[in-house]
């Protein structure tokens, strides 16, 4: 049985390749991939609309722009989050430098040492 087995992720990534990437080693973890969004405005809509999500990754550059507007949608529904970026923790406005982070390029385990906390923390009643 897979490590996250019958977790459900939102994800945000607008590079198509890494998009596909992250899926396959969410998929090896057992999680399923519920919504994904490439783009800002689609991701505005699908957070909205999110509920019956464990955790979200986000990458924090879409399309020129920053998911900030998406991570605090998500962050009101109390959903985690997990940024994904190339800049590390320090490239987060200080107001998220508290959340979860892996830094792009990133490996599948450093996705699964990320999730752990995350997903067990959601799992609490």
């Amino acid at each position: 049985m897979a490590k996250f087995s019958g977790s459900r992720v939102f994800v945000v990534e607008d590079e198509t390749l890494v998009l596909f990437n992250l899926e396959d080693i969410l998929a090896e973890l057992g999680c399923e991939v519920v919504s994904q969004a490439m783009r800002l405005e689609q991701a505005l809509t699908l957070a909205q609309a999110a509920n019956d999500v464990d955790v979200a990754i986000l990458d924090v550059n879409i399309g020129g722009t920053t998911v900030f507007p998406v991570a605090e949608i998500l962050a009101e529904k109390g959903i985690p989050l997990l940024f994904a970026t190339g800049y590390g923790r320090e490239g987060l406005p200080v107001e998220w430098q508290d959340q979860a982070v892996i830094v792009k390029p990133y490996s599948p385990s450093d996705v699964e040492r990320a999730l752990a906390p995350l997903l067990e923390a959601a799992s609490q009643p």
